[in-house]
């Protein structure tokens, strides 16, 4: 078909997406451009709008982080004053799980609370542009005297990011959010710039939130000072603790880091953070450096479920192959912070690699945290739960991140509203757009409807029911004239993955990413068939932890055997698999051929020992993200072998 023009040309929409950079190989198509319309992520994202904002909501006010506002404005802190010090960033980060939610729905009700509750926060905020509830006013510490711990600039990275939100898919809201964060990222750059305090926030998250409020608001001054924030970190500015410096990465500058490092969520913003500046001042050499400390994190501090952090006590990395299964601590936030990071390398270089990782981490992380109705959280994600929990108080708060079923709130409730910000901002991870066409990263039931720089429309719907199949048909709805490409990724664990054109023949197409280049006429589709076969996958021989162990894959997804699917009194840990039977499918579950040795007596466990041979008999599993949602269990990911 013919575009023609005939209006005058007027100033282009702000693309509604978390991360928009100024340049890059790929840009994002937002949420007016891609839109999830079902399946797998439209479900979550229909409990997410439905339940879990509800439930944030009233959790925020029964707990009195919201309260804590009102407080402020009365003029009455610190008396009063609940939860931790951090607790105003998870009022934050509903606002911008409001703001994506109502850019995608445009409810009326939540567009209502997002005023209310805008407004109590407004009421906070200090002349000069101060706004934190734990510090500054009469009877609490001062300003800024304690950045190892006290996350002042923490919050504030979590404002700018709800405003972002809000500017992008609101750009003329007259609620007032915008303003209190421009009178805040004011305050900070006086405060902070070249010739102030020259100190850095003990947790990461200014950075990544300066550097998107100043693209969003056209602020290079924001911009400068995610740059200085960045240069700064790594140079000893913050106190040494019983971690060391390391776990705030005040241990070693940015560009100088060879692997993510110490604090598993600080250590992923900070380098989103990061990206942001490199990709903003043309930094080759900044970039360079993340990807590969980006590599290296993936390929030996990367769980199979794509989550990270193997150390409790400090939520930490582990060394390179520090891996145990039991141990993985794998906090939900950490995995979202690892797609922060992945999504603007990808923006910036463009490599279906950098997809791969958000899609398993989408699949088991994320997923997993959130119960079925979306009101009960997991915080840390173990891959080997051995002993069974007790189900949670579903009016209570858990004081605990670890637990062995979701809990509907904790003391430190920072992974539900991540988790709420992130499915409500999903249709923005789907695809981009470059000069030449339109890219697919992930795959789901959605609508795209974008226009190329050069002024061509292209629409199209992708059908499908992944991960349940593997069938993904694009079907073109609108084109320019003119030859485009549609690029569609292949995951690495597709081999054998092949693409149709129309009725013609099925070609295979190796992981990576397969390209086709065509006048498309509307009413063409393009099949993209990836095999779901269930496979076994060996771990490489460095960790340690799980030597002489196997894991199933069906998909993207990482599936778990769960004691509820054992024989009677059968428990996870005396399963023993046979590797060399391979995992069927059969009545919507993968089943493996596998045993339950007896526990042994109890006993001096080192010496001579022969285990009982296990009778072999056919063991259903659970995709990860489904367990746990049949009572109390146990349950393992990595199988040893008979």
């Amino acid at each position: 078909m013919t575009l023609t023009t005939s209006a005058p040309a007027t100033t282009p929409a702000p693309v509604a997406a978390p991360a928009v950079p100024s340049r890059g190989r790929l840009r994002p198509l937002g949420l007016g451009e891609a839109r999830i319309i079902g399946g797998f992520w439209g479900e979550r994202q229909r409990v997410n709008a439905a339940n879990t904002l509800a439930h944030i909501r009233g959790r925020l006010e029964s707990e009195g982080w919201l309260g804590n506002f009102d407080l402020a404005a009365a003029g009455t802190l610190p008396d009063g004053r609940r939860g931790r010090e951090f607790a105003d960033s998870e009022v934050y980060k509903y606002l911008e799980a409001l703001s994506w939610e109502i850019g995608r729905s445009g409810s009326a009700a939540l567009e209502e609370d997002l005023r209310a509750v805008t407004a109590r926060i407004a009421a906070a905020q200090e002349p000069d542009g101060y706004l934190n509830t734990r510090f500054g006013r009469p009877g609490q510490e001062p300003r800024w005297s304690d950045l190892e711990w006290g996350h002042e600039l923490y919050c504030l990275g979590h404002l700018f990011q709800a405003a972002v939100a809000r500017v992008r898919t609101h750009p003329e809201a007259t609620d007032g959010l915008v303003d209190v964060a421009r009178r805040a990222a004011d305050l900070v750059c006086t405060v902070f710039g070249a010739d102030g305090n020259q100190g850095v926030c003990g947790h990461p998250e200014i950075e990544v939130g300066l550097a998107e409020l100043g693209r969003a608001l056209g602020e290079q001054r924001y911009l400068t000072q995610a740059q200085l924030f960045v240069d700064r970190r790594g140079r000893a500015t913050l106190a040494d603790i019983e971690w060391g410096r390391v776990y705030f990465q005040d241990d070693v500058p940015v560009r100088d880091a060879e692997a993510l490092r110490g604090h598993a969520v600080r250590a992923n913003y900070l380098a989103a953070g990061a990206v942001d500046v490199a990709v903003e001042n043309d930094d080759d050499a900044l970039l360079d450096a993340l990807r590969e400390q980006w590599a290296r994190t993936r390929g030996r501090r990367t769980y199979i479920t794509g989550g990270q952090g193997s150390h409790h006590q400090d939520e930490a990395f582990g060394d390179d192959w520090e891996l145990p299964p039991d141990r993985a601590y794998s906090e939900t936030c950490a995995g979202i912070g690892s797609i922060m990071f992945s999504w603007r390398m990808l923006l910036a270089e463009g490599d279906a690699g950098y997809a791969d990782l958000i899609e398993r981490t989408l699949f088991n992380v994320v997923a997993t945290s959130p119960s079925a109705d979306g009101r009960a959280f997991f915080y840390a994600n173990t891959l080997h739960q051995r002993v069974p929990g007790l189900p949670a108080d579903p009016e209570g708060t858990s004081p605990r991140a670890s637990s062995s079923l979701r809990a509907p709130w904790f003391d430190v409730s920072c992974c539900p509203p991540n988790v709420a910000r992130t499915l409500a901002s999903l249709d923005a991870y789907v695809a981009t757009r470059d000069t030449d066409g339109v890219q697919v990263h992930q795959f789901a039931p959605a609508e795209i409807r974008t226009t190329l720089d050069d002024g061509r429309r292209i629409a199209v719907d992708i059908e499908t029911d992944y991960p349940s199949s593997g069938t993904v048909r694009f079907v073109v709805r609108e084109s320019a004239d003119d030859p485009w490409t549609l690029t569609l990724r292949v995951p690495a664990w597709a081999a054998g993955a092949t693409v149709r054109i129309g009725d013609g023949p099925s070609e295979e197409s190796q992981p990576g990413a397969v390209s086709v280049r065509r006048a498309f006429a509307a009413g063409d589709v393009v099949e993209l068939t990836l095999p779901l076969a269930p496979r076994f996958s060996h771990p490489a021989a460095e960790i340690d932890a799980v030597r002489g162990t196997v894991a199933v894959e069906r998909g993207p997804e990482v599936l778990a055997v769960e004691s509820v699917d054992l024989p009677a009194e059968g428990d996870v840990a005396g399963v023993v698999i046979d590797a060399r039977t391979a995992p069927v499918e059969r009545d919507g579950r993968v089943w493996v051929r596998a045993g339950v040795r007896p526990e042994p007596t109890p006993r001096w466990p080192y010496g001579e020992h022969r285990s009982e041979p296990a009778a072999m008999v056919e063991v259903p599993l659970v995709a990860y993200h489904d367990w746990a949602n049949r009572g109390p269990s146990t349950m393992r990911v990595w199988l040893p072998t008979a």
